[in-house]
């Protein structure tokens, strides 16, 4: 299977003010094409895995036996492949509401305001590059973490639901520095809660 860079839908400007129309070209077809493309030359490598769906892959890369290197390229590429798809998806410029996860959430959580504190504090506080998670185990529980670089809630078992990028390509134009300010922002484009 070949992965393309998944089409938008929303215009690069339509999550103004808040995530910027350069920003969000240059997220999407730049680096997301850029982890698109190395995951289909790491999967090149491997044509036996070629046929597996990425969710099912970066469950399952850490105990592929394959080199290092190439589990490391599968993991780095399918998860930025993965992600920002994800990511996309998630946002809306219509903000579309969740009415079964804001349930889920206030029931985890207490209300949706502390799921927000915990979910910002955890992307406020993420060293260097990666990205905040709202994922939910086996058993239905949900949690929130942060992980670094292209990792994925699926190495862990869980199922991603909402993930916010704090890499700086994802912010920095706009934002500089002030991750705090970009993902106090970037809630009013989420869709589900």
């Amino acid at each position: 299977m070949k992965y393309e860079l998944p089409k938008l839908n929303y215009a690069y400007d339509a999550l103004e003010p808040y995530l910027d129309a350069q920003t969000m070209e240059i997220h999407h077809s730049k680096h997301h094409q850029a982890y698109t493309d190395n995951f289909n030359k790491a999967l090149a490598e491997h044509p036996d895995l070629a046929e597996m769906p990425v969710e099912e892959l970066l469950a399952k890369v850490n105990e592929l036996s394959i080199k290092d290197r190439d589990k490391n390229a599968l993991r780095n590429h399918g998860g930025g492949y993965y992600n920002h798809k994800l990511f996309w998806e998630i946002m809306d410029p219509a903000n579309k509401k969740d009415e079964s996860l804001i349930k889920d959430i206030e029931t985890e959580f207490g209300s949706v305001d502390s799921f927000k504190e915990q979910f910002s504090e955890t992307a406020k506080t993420l060293l260097g590059s990666g990205w905040a998670w709202l994922a939910r185990d086996k058993e239905g529980k949900l949690h929130v973490y942060g992980l670094p670089n292209q990792d994925s809630p699926f190495q862990k078992g869980h199922t991603p639901i909402i993930c916010l990028d704090v890499w700086e390509h994802a912010y920095y134009l706009k934002y500089q520095n002030r991750r705090p300010e970009y993902i106090e922002n970037w809630w009013n484009v989420l869709k589900l809660i």
